[in-house]
C-alpha cells in the first residue's frame, strides 16, 4: 500500500485547504495507535485520522470510529494542551513522510503558545509526537530512550528531531535534467527511479518507467514535477481480478494495461476512506464466512469421495447380464451335470458361434441350486445397479447444491447476505439450532436491481432461496430469465412489463448473470436464456434448482457495471 512521501504531499494539501483556521472541537484515542481530532469547519465538523499501525496513514475520514469508555493518558493530554487550539499551518519537509500540525493554543495561565504535533507515517516505526514552540518534546505516543536508539531519542524535554532522511532527490526542489541524469547513471529503470525520487512507492516506480518507455523520461518527470507541485494528481483505487482493493497512489495507473480495474476519486481522502474500509470489510466478511467455507469444503469432499465409490461399484454391476446367462445355460443343462462337480463345460447358445463356456460351481450344493445362485446373483446385482444409479444422481443433485452455496457465499458483501445462506443452510439441514436459541426470522433481502441502458428492469437473485422466490413467484411468466450454462450461478430476471425486451437488454442482463457466477473472471461465458414460463422447478428439488425448456444462449464477457 503506496502510503508514500508524495501521497502525503498531495493529502497536505488537502488538508490544509479544509482544515486551515479550524478549531480542534474533541480529541479521541481509540486504540493505543490510533488519533482523531474533531474539527470545527466552514465546511461543518471533519475528523482527522491519525493512524500509526496496521497501515499507517493520516487523512480526514467519514468512517464512525467506537471510543474507549476511558481516554488513555495520551488523550488526556492532548485535550488539556490543544483542547480549543486553532490549527493555524501545516507543513511537511521536502516530500518525507512527515506532516508537521502546528497550533495556536491557550496554556494553563491563559497565554498564547504555539504546539507543534509530528505525525510521522513510516511503517512500524511510525509516530505522533507532541513538542512546544522550541520544538522540545512534551510526550509522544512512543517513547523511545537511550536503550533503544543513541541517535534518536524521543522523550519529554529533549529537543525533537527529524528522522533522518534518505539520499535521494526532493522532485520539488530539483531540476528535472538533474533528476532524469541521475535515474539514467543509476541504470534508467524502475529501480534507479525509485533510489532518486524522495517520496515514491514501488509502484508509482514502475508506472514512471513504464510510462516513460512510450512518453520519454524527460516529460514522464516533468508531469509529475507539475503534479506534485499544484497537487493535481487523480487519486486512484486499483483493484484485484478477484474485485478486492490492491493499492492506491495519486496518479492514474497504466502499466497493467486494462488488466486490473481502477477507480478515480475527488479527494484522497474518499480514496483513503474507501480502500480500507473496503479491505477491512473484507477481512470481516472472510472471518465470517470461515466456518461457512469450512463446512462446504468438507461436504464437497465427502460427497466426491461417495459418488466416487458408488460409481466403482456400479461399474462391478455391468457383468450382471453373464451372471443370467449362466445361470440360464446351467438350468439347460441340468441332466448333464453331475452332484459334487466344482465345474461344467458347456455350449453357450447366446454366442453365435456356440463357443464352450466353463461355469463354476459349488460342490456342496445341487447344479440346480447352483444354477439359481447364479439367478440370485444376478437379481442382486441388478437391484444394487438401480439403488447405486438413484444413490449417484441423489449424491450429485446434492453436490451442485453445496457447490452452488459455496459459489454463492464467495459474492456475499454483508452480514445480512451471511445471515441469508445461515437460515437456508439449517433449513436443509447441514446447521444444527442450538437448543433455546430460537432466533427471529430476518426480514427477506430485495433482490439485487439493475436498469439496462435502454430501460429495462434487471433483478438479481442473492442466494438460493431467493432465486426460486424470484423465478416462481416474484417474476412474471412474459418477463425473461437467465442462467450461465451449466455454470453455477445467480437467477436473473429482466422484468418487460408486457413489452418486447430489447437485444440490448439481453446482453447486458447476461453480462450481469455471468458477473454473479462463477465464471465471473473469465471471458466468452454462455448465458442461456428463455421465458419465465418455460423455467419449472422439479418436485423434490434443492433451492435454486430448476429445469427450462425453449431457451437460447449468448456468449458474454462479465460485467456488472
Amino acid at each position: 500500500m503506496a502510503f508514500d512521501g508524495i501521497m502525503m504531499t498531495m493529502v497536505k494539501k488537502e488538508l490544509k485547504a479544509q482544515l486551515t483556521g479550524a478549531k480542534v472541537n474533541q480529541i479521541y484515542q481509540p486504540a493505543r495507535d490510533e488519533l482523531v481530532f474533531s474539527f470545527r469547519t466552514p465546511y461543518g465538523v471533519k475528523k482527522l485520522l491519525i493512524r500509526l499501525s496496521d497501515s499507517p496513514r493520516v487523512h480526514i475520514s467519514a468512517c464512525s470510529i467506537e471510543n474507549p469508555p476511558v481516554p488513555p493518558m495520551m488523550c488526556m493530554l492532548l485535550r488539556k494542551r490543544l483542547g480549543g487550539a486553532r490549527l493555524i499551518e501545516i507543513t511537511q519537509p521536502k516530500n518525507e513522510r512527515v506532516l508537521c500540525l502546528v497550533f495556536d493554543a491557550l496554556n494553563e495561565i491563559g497565554d498564547r503558545e504555539q504546539l507543534h504535533l509530528y505525525v510521522e507515517i513510516m511503517g512500524r516505526y511510525s509516530n505522533a509526537i507532541l513538542t512546544d514552540g522550541s520544538d522540545n518534546v512534551i510526550d509522544s505516543i512512543k517513547r523511545i530512550d537511550f536503550s533503544e536508539s543513541e541517535e534518536r531519542v524521543l522523550l519529554p524535554k529533549m529537543p525533537y528531531e527529524l528522522p533522518p532522511m534518505q539520499d535521494k532527490l526532493c522532485i520539488e526542489e530539483t531540476a528535472v535534467p538533474t533528476v532524469c541524469r541521475r535515474i539514467i547513471d543509476l541504470g534508467g529503470d524502475d529501480r534507479a527511479i525509485l533510489n532518486t525520487i524522495q517520496g515514491i512507492s514501488p509502484m508509482i516506480a514502475r508506472e514512471l518507467s513504464y510510462r516513460a518507455e512510450s512518453e520519454g523520461l524527460d516529460a514522464v518527470i516533468e508531469q509529475l514535477k507539475t503534479e506534485v507541485e499544484s497537487g493535481s494528481g487523480i487519486p486512484t483505487l486499483v483493484y484485484k481480478t478477484d474485485g478486492s482493493p490492491m493499492d492506491f497512489c495519486f496518479m492514474d495507473i497504466r502499466q497493467y494495461n486494462g488488466a486490473l480495474k481502477t477507480r478515480h476519486f475527488d479527494t484522497y481522502s474518499e480514496l483513503l476512506d474507501t480502500f480500507f474500509s473496503d479491505r477491512d470489510r473484507l477481512a470481516r466478511m472472510r472471518a465470517k464466512s470461515a466456518d461457512l467455507n469450512k463446512l462446504l469444503s468438507n461436504t464437497i469432499d465427502r460427497l466426491s469421495r461417495k459418488i466416487n465409490l458408488q460409481k466403482a461399484d456400479l461399474k462391478k454391476c455391468a457383468d450382471r447380464e453373464q451372471l443370467r446367462i449362466q445361470g440360464d445355460l446351467l438350468q439347460a443343462n441340468l441332466y448333464r451335470i453331475e452332484r459334487g462337480a466344482s465345474a461344467v463345460t458347456v455350449e453357450n447358445y447366446y454366442d453365435p458361434d456356440n463357443a464352450p463356456l466353463t461355469i463354476r460351481l459349488d460342490p456342496a450344493i445341487t447344479p440346480a441350486m447352483n444354477a439359481q445362485r447364479y439367478y440370485k446373483q444376478y437379481n442382486k446385482a441388478k437391484t444394487r445397479e438401480t439403488m447405486l444409479t438413484e444413490q449417484i444422481k441423489k449424491a450429485s443433485d446434492e453436490l451442485q447444491y453445496i457447490e452452488s452455496v459455496q459459489d454463492v457465499l464467495s459474492r456475499c458483501e454483508t452480514e445480512a447476505e451471511f445471515s441469508a445462506i445461515r437460515a437456508e443452510l439449517r433449513e436443509e439441514g447441514y446447521l444444527r439450532t442450538q437448543k433455546g436459541n430460537v432466533k427471529r426470522k430476518d426480514k427477506p433481502l430485495p433482490p439485487i436491481e439493475y436498469k439496462s441502458s435502454d430501460g429495462f428492469r434487471i433483478l438479481v437473485g442473492r442466494n438460493n432461496v431467493q432465486n426460486d422466490q424470484l423465478t416462481l413467484r416474484t417474476a412474471h411468466k412474459s418477463d425473461i430469465w437467465l442462467h450461465t450454462k451449466n455454470i453455477h450461478g445467480t437467477h436473473v430476471i429482466i422484468v418487460t412489463d408486457g413489452k418486447p425486451v430489447s437485444d440490448t437488454a439481453i446482453r447486458e442482463a447476461a453480462q450481469i448473470a455471468a458477473a454473479h457466477s462463477k465464471a465471473k473472471d473469465s471471458s466468452q461465458v454462455p448465458v442461456d436464456y428463455t421465458a419465465v414460463k418455460n423455467v419449472s422447478k422439479p418436485a423434490g428439488a434443492k433451492p435454486g434448482k430448476v429445469i427450462y425448456v425453449n431457451y437460447k444462449t449468448v456468449y458474454v464477457t462479465p460485467d456488472s457495471r
